[in-house]
């Protein structure tokens, strides 16, 4: 897959073969498989119903993004950090979006984490498999919300991280957050805040801004430690 187009970069986490998406989702080369982590599908809905006017068929985008993504990789299956959901699930115009696009990928597996947000989530009948709160494979330790767990590289989401970028104006534009022993994914749905990200030290960050996918600051490598001194032998 060239990688010159500017629709994802490729990178290297816990030995593994990634290409990090300008559309927010994670490829994971040798399973064919996407990660992507809050998609908060009916998160517009919500404010609705609170009497907040909100324009409509920012799910039907966000799937377009994410078929998509499906389309230029080839991914198998896509496994969701957390936050599938925002809150309660009712018959809204999301959920017909939903069906129509799981129709259209029946063939690819759909399962998820357990986010913060998804207390609706198994009851929901979106055809999702869950996968609880924590899941384990290869050298990845999936969770919703950024931690340590040793041995494991950790994918995560939850903090929706984003920075602002010179040259792109005054707005915060979402990005990777590869740190050592976590890389924390952008929220993938469009209609979400942010929060800032101070990276620092070995962390490197990839900015997903304008339908392009960039470095914007790489990983540095862990210094080589210093080999023990000997101590001269006696004569």
């Amino acid at each position: 897959m060239a990688a010159d187009d500017g629709r994802w970069v490729e990178a290297e986490i816990a030995g593994e073969a990634v290409l990090l998406l300008a559309s927010r989702a994670l490829y994971w080369v040798r399973e064919r498989r996407l990660f992507l982590s809050d998609l908060h599908l009916g998160k517009a809905d919500v404010f609705r119903r609170a009497g907040i006017g909100l324009p409509r068929g920012g799910t039907a985008d966000d799937l377009g993004r994410l078929g998509a993504a499906i389309d230029a990789t080839g991914a198998r299956s896509v496994w969701i950090l957390g936050d599938v959901v925002h809150g309660a699930v009712h018959d809204s115009a999301w959920r017909d979006d939903w069906a129509a696009w799981r129709h259209r990928h029946a063939r690819v597996e759909v399962a998820a984490l357990t986010g913060n947000h998804d207390r609706a989530l198994e009851s929901a009948g979106l055809g999702v498999e869950l996968l609880g709160e924590s899941f384990d494979t290869g050298p990845f330790a999936l969770r919703h919300e950024p931690t340590v767990v040793p041995g494991l590289h950790v994918l995560s989401g939850h903090l929706h991280p984003c920075v602002a970028v010179p040259g792109l104006g005054s707005r915060r534009w979402p990005v990777f957050w590869l740190r050592p022993e976590t890389t924390i994914l952008p929220a993938f749905s469009e209609f979400t805040g942010g929060c800032h990200v101070d990276a620092s030290g070995r962390d490197g960050l990839v900015v997903c801004a304008a339908g392009t996918a960039a470095w914007i600051r790489r990983p540095r490598a862990k210094a080589a430690e210093p080999a023990p001194s000997r101590a001269p032998r006696g004569g």
